[in-house]
């Protein structure tokens, strides 16, 4: 998200003729969005993205489960 970021920023002020960034090449400014398609493609095909969105889930599954024994009563295991 940040190369993304930075590429809109780049676009934005291309696009406006702002600075030093006007006279830049459009090559230069298509970088960071190439950046971008290459570092989605590898976390996807590396099972990145999916690994982050599992431990996502595990943490919100553990931290339901701890609410639940809070209110039986029953004090949840702290992580060692």
């Amino acid at each position: 998200m940040f190369l993304l970021g930075i590429g809109l920023l780049l676009l934005a002020l291309k696009v406006l003729e702002i600075g030093v960034v006007a006279s830049w090449s459009w090559y230069v400014i298509a970088a960071p969005f190439l950046l971008t398609v290459a570092w989605w493609a590898w976390a996807d095909s590396v099972g990145y993205t999916k690994r982050k969105e599992m431990e996502k889930m595990e943490k919100r599954k553990q931290e339901r489960i701890d609410k639940h024994k809070e209110a039986m009563g029953i004090s949840p295991k702290k992580p060692r």
